[in-house]
C-alpha cells in the first residue's frame, strides 16, 4: 500500500508541477521578469529564506502556515486576499518531500492512512473553490480566526494539554468514520490557513492512536490535498507567484536539513516566539477584517 501511495502521490506532484508551469508561462510577458528558469519569477532572497525556516520547523512539528501569514502580513509581501493560495502553492512541494520521509519511517494502517488522506482531499477540493472566490475582508476575518486557532493550539502544546493518545495504529467502525470526517473538515479548513498539524495531533490522540501517526496522517494528506487546493488557486490567479515560489525553492532543502541533519533541538522557546508573533498578527488581522469600508470616490 506505500508504494502505490507513493506511486499516486509522485504522479499528482509531477502534475501539479506541470500545471503550475504551464500556468507561469501563460502569464504577460512583463510579469515573468525576472525570471529564474523561463517562465518562473526569481525569487528574493527573504523570500528563499521564508520558505527555508518556515518548513525547516514545520518538519520538526511546529507548522508553517501560521508562521508565514505573520510574515508576509509584518512585510506586506504579499495582498491579504492572496495569502491562503500563495501558502498552499508555495508550501505544497517541500509538504510532499515531508510526507516521502514520515509515511516511510512512522506505521500508520494502510486503510486508516489510505481514508483519512481521500477525505483531506476532497474537503480541500471543496474549501479552495471557496475560498479563491472570497472577498478580500472575508479571507481576512477567516485568516484571523485561523491564527487564533493556532495560537490557542500552539499554547496547549506548550502545556501538554492534547489527549494522550494511546498505541492504535489505525481505526476501525464508528472511530474510523469520526477520524474520516474530522479529517475532511481540516481539509476545507486548512485552505484558508488553519494549520493541519495540531489539530490532527488533537483528533488522532482524542481517538486512540498513537500520536506519532499524526506525521505520516498530516503530512501524507497535506502532500496530498495541497497540490489540489494549490491547482485551483492557481487557476483562478489567488496567489502571488514571486513568494510562492521562494516557499518551494527555499522549503525543500529546509525539509531535508530538519529531517536529516538535525538529531535533537528544544523547540520550546521557538514556539512561544510563533505564540506571541501569531497572536498579534491575528488581532491586526482581524482589526483589518473589521474595520469599516472605505467608500468609493
Amino acid at each position: 500500500m506505500k508504494s502505490f501511495l507513493f506511486l499516486l502521490l509522485a504522479l499528482l506532484t509531477a502534475a501539479y508541477v506541470g500545471i503550475w508551469w504551464r500556468l507561469l508561462r501563460s502569464r504577460p510577458a512583463a510579469e515573468r521578469a525576472p525570471a529564474l528558469v523561463g517562465p518562473v519569477p526569481r525569487p528574493s532572497g527573504l523570500q528563499l529564506a521564508i520558505g527555508f525556516v518556515t518548513n525547516f520547523f514545520d518538519t520538526l512539528g511546529i507548522g508553517n502556515f501560521a508562521p508565514t501569514t505573520a510574515v508576509f502580513r509584518f512585510t506586506r509581501m504579499v495582498p491579504d486576499e492572496k495569502i491562503p493560495g500563495t501558502m498552499n502553492a508555495g508550501h505544497a512541494l517541500p509538504v510532499v518531500t515531508e510526507a516521502f520521509i514520515y509515511i516511510a519511517i512512522i506505521q500508520v494502517l494502510p486503510g486508516t492512512l489510505a481514508l483519512m488522506i481521500a477525505a483531506a482531499v476532497a474537503g480541500a477540493w471543496l474549501g479552495a473553490g471557496l475560498v479563491a472566490m472570497l472577498p478580500r475582508h472575508r479571507v481576512q476575518l477567516g485568516m484571523g480566526l485561523a491564527l487564533v486557532a493556532a495560537a490557542a493550539l500552539m499554547v496547549m502544546g506548550q502545556f501538554d494539554a492534547f489527549p494522550l493518545g494511546g498505541e492504535a495504529l489505525g481505526l476501525e467502525g464508528a472511530r474510523l468514520a469520526i477520524g474520516v470526517a474530522g479529517v475532511a473538515l481540516l481539509g476545507a479548513l486548512m485552505t484558508i490557513g488553519v494549520g493541519l498539524y495540531a489539530p490532527c495531533l488533537i483528533l488522532i490522540s482524542f481517538l486512540g492512536m498513537d500520536p506519532k501517526a499524526a506525521f505520516p496522517v498530516m503530512m501524507g494528506a497535506c502532500a496530498f490535498l495541497m497540490p489540489v487546493a494549490s491547482a485551483r488557486f492557481i487557476r483562478r490567479g489567488s496567489y502571488s507567484p514571486r513568494p510562492a515560489v521562494g516557499l518551494t525553492l527555499g522549503g525543500i532543502p529546509g525539509v531535508l536539513v530538519a529531517a536529516f541533519l538535525v538529531t535533537s533541538m528544544s523547540l520550546t522557546a521557538v514556539r512561544w516566539v510563533v505564540v506571541v508573533v501569531v497572536a498579534f498578527t491575528a488581532a491586526t488581522m482581524l482589526r483589518a477584517a473589521l474595520r469599516p469600508p472605505v467608500p468609493a470616490p
